[in-house]
């Protein structure tokens, strides 16, 4: 189990899925394939797969324990789910909850659930299929969801979205039930402050609530990122999206200010789909950034 502290908080890494390749022009069809060329020396093999024309991506969840509290950020796919619109989640089964024990951490043990946004990759172990219905799999929780993408995915709402089909089901099953359960905290503004050393701060355009989780402990730094960029090429070309961001001109806005704030505060980045050591401080390169070092874990 993969684990490391800043400050006063332990970080540990806990995986649903590991590294698997996705098609490069499905993820980034709208991506010149020169971008990737000139980058294949050390994206591949890691993070890219030349042969296969596949980028490589993993779901994991961070555990933070911060002043007494186990928090999650972002909660993978979940089992047994209801995903036509995105084949390899549908109907997925995998042993999410078997990898939290091994990090010591039981469902009734989890204080905090920060969702960074809602998709269905980072909301579905928010609740497990138990009597016939979906119920909240951390009866012990709150919630913390951003308003804004609660809105914008609530079916009631009649939102016509980017994504479309590949969100069916995913509001009812993930969000509504813990809604539902009296357990979301639904925040607004320009930061949700979870404890004196982590911070929870808007960076739109992925969706409309996309968020990033700052820590600020002692004199360490790190920022979870969630999906701010999906692969380390968008560290070094930070205008380049995935056909998943809802408004590409916000999410172009949003990337550029939080890798740079990242870069000036020496703080690590921590994405939510990197394989590898998934975390890296990252380095101002002119107009670009650049990887200056991958974390280590213990």
């Amino acid at each position: 189990m993969d684990t490391m502290t800043l400050g006063n908080v332990e970080i540990t890494r806990v995986v649903e899925l590991a590294p698997r390749g996705l098609p490069r022009g499905f993820v980034f069809p709208d991506v010149a394939p020169e971008h990737w060329r000139a980058q294949e020396s050390w994206l591949a093999p890691t993070f890219l797969d030349p042969a296969a024309d596949e980028v490589i991506t993993m779901i994991q969840t961070w555990v933070l324990r911060s002043e007494g509290r186990t928090i999650l950020i972002d909660t993978g796919i979940g089992n047994d789910r209801e995903r036509p619109g995105m084949p390899p989640f549908h109907h997925l089964h995998t042993n999410y909850l078997g990898e939290l024990a091994s990090a010591g951490v039981r469902p009734a043990d989890v204080d905090l659930v920060i969702c960074t946004h809602v998709h269905g990759d980072h909301v579905g172990w928010n609740t497990s299929w138990a009597d016939g219905e979906w119920r909240p799999t951390f009866p012990n929780a709150r919630y913390v969801l951003p308003r804004a993408d609660f809105d914008y995915w609530n079916p009631v709402n009649g939102h016509r979205t980017r994504s479309g089909p590949r969100m069916a089901n995913v509001f009812e099953d993930s969000v509504a039930p813990v809604h539902r359960a009296g357990q979301t905290v639904l925040w607004e503004g320009d930061h949700y402050d979870v404890d004196a050393q982590l911070r929870i701060e808007p960076a739109p355009g992925h969706t409309p609530g996309s968020s990033v989780v700052r820590l600020r402990s002692g004199t360490d730094r790190a920022v979870f990122a969630g999906d701010l960029v999906h692969s380390p090429l968008q560290i070094v070309e930070p205008d380049d999206c995935p056909c998943f961001d809802e408004d590409e001109r916000r999410a172009r806005i949003s990337r550029r200010r939080v890798l740079g704030e990242a870069a000036d505060e020496g703080a690590l980045l921590f994405p939510a789909h990197f394989p590898g050591a998934s975390a890296a401080e990252v380095r101002r390169d002119g107009e670009r950034f650049a990887v200056k070092e991958w974390a280590a874990w213990r």
